[in-house]
């Protein structure tokens, strides 16, 4: 089976990574920067790299499209003829309801796309960040159309326990995408809101400890990825952002009344549901 990787980044090139340890021995890279082909070759994570889709797209039998969402369906829509029959796709982005009906209406009858989402991210962005390390153990996706076959959705399955993600789920792009909004782009905002409301000029880093450190490892931020992100999950993003401030409410309320038990009640709901996850 040959396979092509749209877009040799950290998530990318993590996948060739996995990819190569499972033992595929025929990946190739599509990118558009020649350094990035180069160095993934030099690494031995691809068989070879290109930066003209046309040829290599209709040998490849997986697509893997490794790209911002919005270039998913630009990169359908200016491959449309270019695709061999039979081959499936798949993507990475953490949002589905967006990109799903756009790509359904132009999709060639002879090509299956099977969308997902590895639950794996990165803070740093770029091949040299990359490490298929973090799928293992991780959670992994999958938001089936009626129209994909079965035998190619357990493809994409087999293909994400060969990597190591250990849970993987079918739901609906409209379930994926409310939860990924209150599990992935919420934390996201947090650190992003924590770490912005620190006081100008103070010596912070010579203060923090593991609680600090832990929330705001996010807050280094691929900007123009989570943009696209936070935008194209707008609704669900802002009623999992209004439910936050009602809890932080219920906590600040508290704390100015003094209400001691209403603060012990508070963290030991907190920690029981932490226990159940």
């Amino acid at each position: 089976m040959k396979i092509l990787i749209v877009g040799l980044g950290v998530i990318g090139a993590s996948f060739a990574k996995g990819l190569k340890e499972a033992n595929y021995n025929e990946v190739y890279g599509l990118d558009i920067c020649k350094d990035t082909l180069d160095k993934a070759k030099k690494m031995g994570i691809i068989k070879e790299g290109f930066m003209n889709s046309e040829d290599i797209l209709k040998e490849s039998d997986l697509v893997i499209l490794a790209i911002y969402p919005k270039l998913v369906l630009k990169f359908i829509r200016e491959n449309i003829n270019n695709f061999k029959s039979g081959t499936v796709i798949t993507d990475v982005t953490g949002i589905k309801e967006m990109l799903m009906d756009d790509i359904l209406k132009i999709l060639p009858n002879n090509i299956d796309f099977v969308f997902g989402h590895p639950m794996a991210g990165r803070e740093k962005k770029g091949i040299d960040f990359s490490s298929n390390e973090v799928f293992k153990g991780a959670n992994y996706i999958i938001t089936p159309t009626k129209i994909n076959k079965e035998e190619n959705i357990k493809l994409i399955e087999k293909l994400a326990k060969e990597l190591g993600f250990k849970k993987i789920r079918r739901i609906t792009p409209s379930y994926h995408d409310k939860m990924i909004a209150f599990t992935s782009q919420l934390p996201h905002a947090l650190a992003v809101a924590l770490i912005n409301s620190d006081e100008e000029g103070r010596d912070t880093g010579s203060f923090i400890g593991d609680s600090y450190r832990d929330l705001t490892r996010i807050a280094n931020i691929n900007e123009e990825l989570w943009s696209e992100l936070f935008l194209g999950n707008k609704e669900n993003l802002l009623q999992t952002i209004i439910n936050f401030e009602k809890e932080l409410d219920l906590i600040k309320y508290a704390i100015m009344n003094e209400e001691r038990e209403a603060l012990i009640n508070l963290f030991e709901k907190s920690s029981e549901r932490r226990e159940k996850l």
